[in-house]
């Protein structure tokens, strides 16, 4: 198989995410509940899988670099925006992680412009590890009430790592207001 087949299956396992994700809403409702979370399951296994062989048989591309951390954030907020509707977890929970996904992306727009690049900070991911063993607990054991303070957790965690990402950056940020 040719490295350019192998770059399409691997860019293949993250637009199926993407799509996969924008169907989930529509299958939480048909699908039983043991069958939505081995979907779940699934499209979460290709965030790793995908990840895992570019970078380890040198597949990484342009598209991949691009789409992945949406594929991620989408199949993320997508979880807790179902878990808020069905009742699970309060409206607040997605709004801060949205919201901190969107000024964090925001602002490494602004940073790029400057010739500068964020990388990933370790409160970033302890953000991502929350919000992923917050989502696989509230899918793995639905109606155990204790669970909801894992996705509380996962969104203090978004808003603390939001404001860091502000703090270091605001030199840059505000620095056309300053005389």
């Amino acid at each position: 198989m040719s490295k350019y087949t192998k770059k399409w299956i691997v860019n293949g396992l993250t637009a199926t995410r993407v799509i996969t994700t924008l169907l989930l809403p529509v299958l939480c409702t048909i699908m039983s509940a043991t069958s939505f979370m081995l979907l779940v399951g699934a499209v979460l296994f290709t965030d790793f899988l995908d990840g895992h062989i570019a970078r380890s048989r040198n597949l990484v591309t342009t598209f991949g670099k691009f789409m992945d951390p949406i594929a991620d954030k989408l199949l993320v907020n997508t979880l807790f925006i179902i878990l808020t509707g069905m009742g699970v977890l309060h409206w607040i929970v997605p709004v801060i992680m949205i919201g901190r996904d969107i000024i964090v992306d925001a602002i490494r727009l602004i940073v790029v412009e400057q010739g500068k690049v964020i990388a990933a900070s370790k409160l970033g991911k302890l953000k991502t590890v929350t919000q992923m063993i917050a989502l696989i607990l509230l899918l793995a054991l639905p109606g155990v009430e204790f669970i909801v303070y894992f996705a509380y957790l996962a969104a203090i965690a978004s808003l603390v790592s939001g404001v860091d990402y502000f703090i270091k950056n605001k030199n840059i940020l505000l620095s056309d207001l300053r005389g």
